[in-house]
């Protein structure tokens, strides 16, 4: 029998776990980032998202009722089993999982098993958001996990909108320090070709380009890049164990309209941020567990 062709997913959104929305939206708004409403998820956690141009987002998360998350992981919620493990683990900062953009998570989550890389069971759910202009819409999603059990602090998932939220959010995705979009997102790992095959079943994508500072595979909008230490430490000036096995999430590149005018907005923010070439790199700090990088588009 003939395989299907592959076609490699979009990638849809990150997930930052936060310790506070409050200061999540602080530090992100400080960055220059329009942030959206505080939403809350059925089983206990709750989100504050960020819309990029591109379609894609951020959602920084944090736990509204740590009873109900309680119940929801006992209750075989993959979901929020995987943020307690998180923050158990790495904190209540950090970037946990990446989300794939899919039509069929029933499907996703059949491939998933029969190859070996399946999460745990997938989850139908349904949450409020209140839009810019103060009016409530209710929007449904089901989820199919991907994950790996030698990497305990990071998983993928594919997220299928069965009832999608109002397309207008022209003014959630205007941010004053000019990002458009999404370019890349970085994870680290000692042998990065460990993770290989995790990452090919989940972005649906085989081709993988191997380098000495690590391996990079595309999705349809955004390059996954899994990096070294010598890669973490050259491209972004981190330090990473190279006895520390499994995938961590470290980075994301943003890219913007005139990175001078960036520049001068975090300066006038008093933000901390390190020019290096032609990108701008803003260490972690509480409300923003990984690296924020930002360079013009190309």
């Amino acid at each position: 029998m003939i395989a299907a062709p592959r076609s490699a997913r979009l990638l849809d959104h990150l997930v930052l776990p936060v310790a506070e929305l409050s200061v999540a939206r602080h530090r992100l708004t400080q960055l220059g980032f329009t942030v959206a409403a505080d939403a809350q998820h059925p089983f206990g956690t709750e989100n504050a998202c960020v819309f990029l141009a591109d379609k894609t987002y951020l959602e920084p998360l944090a736990v509204a009722s740590r009873e109900d998350c309680e119940a929801a992981a006992l209750g075989g919620n993959v979901f929020v089993a995987r943020d307690q493990a998180y923050r158990f683990r790495r904190g209540h900062d950090g970037f946990s999982a990446i989300v794939l953009s899919t039509d069929d998570a029933t499907g996703d989550h059949k491939r998933f098993v029969e190859k070996g890389i399946s999460g745990g069971n997938p989850l139908d759910f349904s949450r409020s958001m209140t839009l810019p202009d103060g009016a409530q819409a209710e929007a449904s999603f089901r989820l199919a996990f991907a994950a790996d059990l030698r990497s305990p602090d990071f998983f993928l998932f594919t997220c299928q909108r069965l009832k999608a939220l109002p397309s207008d959010r022209a003014a959630l995705e205007t941010h004053a320090n000019g990002v458009t979009g999404m370019r890349e997102v970085v994870l680290s790992e000692p042998n990065p070709t460990d993770f290989q095959y995790l990452l090919q079943e989940a972005v649906d994508e085989r081709e993988v380009t191997a380098h000495s500072f690590g391996m990079d595979i595309e999705t349809r909008n955004v390059k996954i890049s899994v990096l070294n230490p010598a890669g973490m430490a050259g491209f972004y000036g981190r330090r990473t164990s190279s006895r520390l096995r499994g995938l961590i999430g470290r980075a994301v590149v943003f890219t913007v309209k005139d990175l001078e005018a960036t520049g001068h907005l975090l300066a006038a923010n008093a933000v901390e941020f390190i020019r290096k070439g032609e990108r701008i790199i803003v260490p972690e700090a509480p409300g923003q567990g990984l690296l924020f990088v930002f360079g013009e588009q190309s």
